[in-house]
C-alpha cells in the first residue's frame, strides 16, 4: 500500500528558490503567449465558419485551461518539486507514465514549441530586415529522401541562435532567466492588451459588428471536416469545434511549464497553484478580448482569408493602413522571445527530475556553479536547434515546410492524453493518499477535474476518428518511448550492480 506522505511531498533543497509570485505568473504568462494568438483565428475561422463558432471555440478552450490549471494546482502544493507533470505521473500511476510524458516532451512537445516560436521569431524579423527569409539559403536543401531534406536559410540561422542566447542566459543562472522573462512578458502583456483596445476603441467597425453579431451563428462557407461533414449542421459544428481546439489549445499550451521549476519557487505550496490561476485567467481573458477586437474591426469572410493568417496584422492595418505589418512584426518579436525563454528556462527542469531518476542521461541530473541544469539546458538547446534544420517537401508543389511543424500536429493529442491522465492521477491520489498534505486542493473537486476529463476526452476521440493522420503518429511518437526506458532502466540496473 502506498504511503500517505510520500518522499514526493518533502520540498527540494538543491535549488535556489528565487522565484516569487510575480514571477512565477509571468513564467505561466509568458511560457502560453507566443504567436497563435495573432494567427491561428484564420484557420478556425474557416473551419468553423461563424463568428458564434470562432467565439465558443476559444472559451471552450478557456474552459479546459483553467479547469486543467485549477487542479493541477492540487498536485503542485502536495509535490513542490522540479519536474512537474513528470513527477505527477510518476507518483500517481508508475515510473513509466512519468517517462513517456518526458519521452514526449523532450523529443517534441517541449523542443519542438521551442524551435517553431524561434522560427516564428526570425519570420516577423524578417519583414524588419528582408536578408532575412527561410528562402535566403546559407546551405541549400540537401534531400535526404523525396519527401525530406536538410537547409540552413538566414530565418534559420536566426532560429539557432535565439535558442543558444536563450539557453546560454539561462546557463547563467535563475536570475539572468527571470529578468529575461518578466521584462519581455511584462512587454508583452502590455502590448496584447493596447492591441485588444485598439481594435475595440479605433477599429470599430459598424458594418463588421453588424454582420458578425447580427448573424452569429450562420457559417460562411466552412471548410468541409469530410467530405460530407460542414458546421453547416449540428453534429458538423460539434465535430468543428473539437478539431479546431488544435489551433487554440496549442496557443493556450505551456500553463504547465510553472510545475516544472516548481523547486525554485519561494512558498511553492502556495505560490505555484496560485501563479497558475492567475496566469491562466490572465492569458484566456486577452485570447477571448481579442478574438473580439477581431469580430469588431474585421468581417468574418477577411478573418478567414488573412494574408498568410495573420489575422492581427489585417486588423492593424485596418487601424493603421500601412503601418499593421511592422507593429505586429514588432509585437510578435516582442511576445516570441518571451515565449521562447520561458520554455527554454521551464524544460531543463523536467529533464533534470528524469535524470535524477535514472531516466535521462546522467549529466542532466546535476547542478552548475549557478545552482541550475546547466546540461540540461544545453542538450534541451542542442535538439531544440537541431528540429529548426530539418525540411518537408512536396515534390508537386516543389516547396518547402519545416519538419517541426508535422511533429507539433502529431503531438496535439499526445499532449491532451497526458494531460487526461495527470488529471486522473489527481483523483487516483486522493483514493490511495487521502491522508497526504494538500495546502490547496484543488476548485470544484470533482466536478471541475471531471469536466477537463470529459471534455479533453471528447476533442481526443473526434481528432482520432476525424483527423487519424495527425493524431496516430503522435501516438506512435509516445510508444517509442517505452524501448528508450527499458533502455534505461536497464543501464541504472548495471550501475547499481
Amino acid at each position: 500500500m502506498a504511503s500517505s506522505k510520500p518522499a514526493a511531498a518533502q520540498l527540494d533543497t538543491e535549488f535556489k528558490r528565487g522565484l516569487g509570485l510575480y514571477d512565477s505568473t509571468m513564467v505561466v504568462i509568458g511560457s502560453m503567449i507566443g504567436s497563435g494568438i495573432f494567427i491561428v483565428s484564420a484557420e478556425m475561422a474557416r473551419q468553423l465558419g461563424s463568428p458564434g463558432g470562432l467565439l465558443a471555440a476559444w472559451l471552450i478552450t478557456g474552459v479546459l485551461t483553467l479547469a486543467g490549471a485549477l487542479s493541477y494546482g492540487e498536485l503542485a502544493s502536495m509535490m513542490p518539486k522540479a519536474g512537474g507533470q513528470y513527477v505527477y505521473l510518476r507518483e500517481a500511476f508508475s515510473p513509466l507514465w512519468g517517462f513517456l510524458y518526458g519521452w514526449t516532451l523532450f523529443l517534441v512537445i517541449q523542443t519542438g514549441t521551442i524551435a517553431a516560436v524561434a522560427v516564428a521569431f526570425a519570420r516577423f524579423l524578417g519583414l524588419l530586415a528582408p536578408g532575412i527569409a527561410e528562402t535566403n539559403y546559407i546551405i541549400a536543401p540537401i534531400h535526404l529522401s523525396e519527401g525530406y531534406a536538410i537547409s540552413l536559410s538566414t530565418a534559420q540561422l536566426v532560429g539557432v541562435v535565439i535558442i543558444a542566447l536563450l539557453t546560454f542566459t539561462n546557463t547563467r543562472g535563475l536570475e539572468y532567466g527571470k529578468i529575461v522573462q518578466n521584462v519581455f512578458t511584462t512587454t508583452k502583456t502590455g502590448a496584447l492588451a493596447a492591441l485588444i483596445l485598439a481594435g475595440l476603441f479605433l477599429g470599430w467597425n459598424t458594418g463588421a459588428v453588424h454582420a458578425n453579431f447580427g448573424d452569429f451563428w450562420t457559417p460562411r462557407n466552412p471548410v468541409p471536416i469530410t467530405e460530407m461533414i460542414t458546421a453547416a449542421s449540428a453534429f458538423g459544428l460539434f465535430l468543428a469545434l473539437c478539431v479546431s481546439q488544435t489551433g487554440s489549445l496549442f496557443s493556450s499550451d505551456a500553463w504547465n511549464n510553472i510545475t516544472f521549476t516548481a523547486g525554485e519557487v519561494k512558498e511553492p505550496h502556495r505560490n505555484v497553484p496560485l501563479s497558475l490561476a492567475l496566469g491562466t485567467g490572465t492569458v484566456i481573458g486577452l485570447y477571448l478580448l481579442a478574438n473580439v477586437a477581431y469580430l469588431v474591426t474585421l468581417p468574418l469572410e477577411r478573418i478567414q482569408d488573412a494574408p498568410s493568417d495573420r489575422v492581427a496584422t489585417a486588423m492593424v492595418e485596418a487601424i493603421w493602413p500601412g503601418w499593421g505589418a511592422v507593429i505586429m512584426a514588432v509585437a510578435i518579436l516582442i511576445s516570441s522571445f518571451g515565449c521562447i525563454n520561458g520554455l527554454i528556462l521551464a524544460g531543463a527542469r523536467a529533464y533534470y527530475a528524469m535524470s535524477r531518476d535514472g531516466l535521462f542521461f546522467r549529466n542532466a541530473g546535476e547542478l552548475n556553479r549557478a545552482q541550475v541544469p546547466g546540461a540540461a539546458l544545453a542538450i534541451q538547446g542542442v535538439w531544440a536547434a537541431f528540429l529548426v534544420l530539418p525540411r518537408t517537401y512536396n515534390p508537386q508543389t516543389q516547396s518547402y515546410g519545416n519538419l517541426y511543424s508535422n511533429l507539433l500536429d502529431y503531438v496535439v493529442s499526445a499532449a491532451l492524453i497526458f494531460y487526461i491522465l495527470t488529471i486522473a492521477g489527481l483523483i487516483r491520489l486522493r483514493i490511495t493518499r487521502p491522508d497526504a498534505e494538500r495546502p490547496y486542493k484543488a476548485f470544484g473537486y470533482p466536478v471541475v477535474p471531471f469536466l477537463y476529463i470529459a471534455g479533453a476526452t471528447a476533442i481526443l476521440v473526434v481528432l482520432f476518428l476525424y483527423r487519424g493522420a495527425t493524431t496516430i503518429p503522435g501516438l506512435v511518437i509516445v510508444l517509442l518511448g517505452l524501448p528508450v526506458f527499458a533502455m534505461f532502466r536497464a543501464a541504472r540496473g548495471k550501475a547499481q550492480s
